[in-house]
């Protein structure tokens, strides 16, 4: 069947109100929506106060997909950015649309559905518009988004193929758009402190990387087990993670790639997307990095050994409670809400003309990766990276 197909199954059942198809589990941590007062503060209240001091004012983002991450991530965060607040909805499910209004005080010629969703394109109110939809729909409602003349945020994986990755920069740029992907772990302290050690060779040279970025998925007719609008399992889901973690540890890019899937133990569930997947990326000067991400396992590490030490995350990737340690000694770095961070950076990105530092063109690159990543596992031959 086609993903137009799947999509416009997708969206009839986000129509009739069927909210649980977007709300899958979370990888890492247990979230659950906070009881923070100020995740309610008012955006009546932010357009006023923007309309007062307008050379500060914050930036208006609309959230396009209301499943679990908008709801327990972004919304929160949101709530807690200085430069940018939660402006607009796009749902298909009118009980979340009024749910989400009553909660954040959103007027209602700020929501759309996915049908009116290109009218955004008349409403000053929104400036940055945040895809948070299965893999499949990133791309058109990006393009879309960008369209209507609005910067745009896509999560992870930026699309289901580089073709996609390649409209989607072509439309931003055309439009003269800012695009950024949901690379919240750029953001976060122990995941810098990564980047430091192995970019400035704290430790000597790295020679080794190794980790993984796995959980035991649930329900089995959930979207990320459907291939037409995953574009693959694990890999895709979280083991973009891991293929992260080895680049802007290195601050290199692989040369080439050898992989394998896993053993399938349950083929009903997996009879679309695999359901474990491990493979090698090869670094210059011979730095290699070993990866295994699964739907069946649990596990979230980054580990470095490097010519005169080691340094490692464990866990690595979730929203909190992240660990770090090197071969000195541990890491001391608070707990973050890296969605804060991240659009914040983005809404200075916007106001300031700036590139962001996790651009579109990082998305194509990690696209490109894990495509070669399959290519290796299906074939068994070693994929060059060019």
């Amino acid at each position: 069947m086609s993903q137009s197909f799947h999509r416009r199954i997708f969206l009839r059942r986000t129509a009739l109100g069927v909210g649980s198809i977007l709300a899958a589990p979370l990888a890492f941590s247990a979230c659950t929506p906070s009881s923070n007062p100020s995740d309610t503060a008012s955006t009546d209240t932010t357009a006023q106060a923007n309309a007062n001091d307008p050379q500060n004012r914050k930036l208006g983002v609309a959230l396009v997909g209301l499943g679990s991450y908008a709801t327990h991530q972004l919304a929160p965060a949101l709530a807690e950015a200085q430069h940018c607040y939660l402006a607009g909805i796009v749902t298909g499910t009118p009980e979340k649309a009024e749910e989400w209004k009553k909660k954040y005080n959103i007027p209602d010629k700020n929501v759309y559905n996915y049908e009116t969703y290109d009218q955004i394109a008349d409403n000053p109110d929104i400036d940055i518009v945040y895809v948070v939809l299965p893999n499949s729909m990133h791309a058109e409602y990006v393009i879309r988004g960008a369209k209507a003349g609005k910067h745009m945020i896509t999560e992870k994986p930026m699309a289901i193929s580089v073709e996609e990755c390649d409209q989607m920069i072509a439309a931003c740029k055309e439009a003269n758009r800012k695009l950024s992907v949901g690379y919240r772990l750029h953001f976060e302290p122990h995941n810098k402190e990564m980047m430091r050690l192995g970019q400035q060779q704290v430790f000597g040279p790295v020679k080794k990387i190794s980790g993984a970025d796995s959980f035991k998925i649930g329900d089995p007719d959930q979207w990320r087990l459907d291939k037409e609008l995953a574009g693959g399992g694990p890999l895709m889901d979280v083991g973009i993670y891991c293929v992260q973690g080895a680049c802007y540890t290195l601050g290199k890019e692989p040369t080439a790639i050898t992989a394998r899937f896993g053993e399938v133990t349950d083929p009903k569930k997996f009879d679309e997307v695999e359901e474990t997947i491990i493979w090698q990326m090869e670094f210059p000067d011979g730095v290699t990095a070993d990866f295994v991400s699964s739907y069946n396992q649990n596990g979230a590490k980054l580990r470095a050994e490097a010519e005169n030490g080691w340094f490692e995350l464990d866990p690595a990737y979730g929203y909190d409670g992240l660990k770090g340690e090197t071969s000195e000694g541990k890491m001391d770095f608070p707990q973050v809400r890296e969605q804060t961070l991240q659009m914040d950076d983005f809404a200075l990105c916007v106001r300031e003309n700036r590139e962001s530092i996790v651009p579109g063109e990082m998305g194509r690159r990690d696209m490109k990766i894990l495509t070669a990543i399959y290519e290796a596992a299906r074939t068994g031959k070693k994929v060059q990276l060019t």
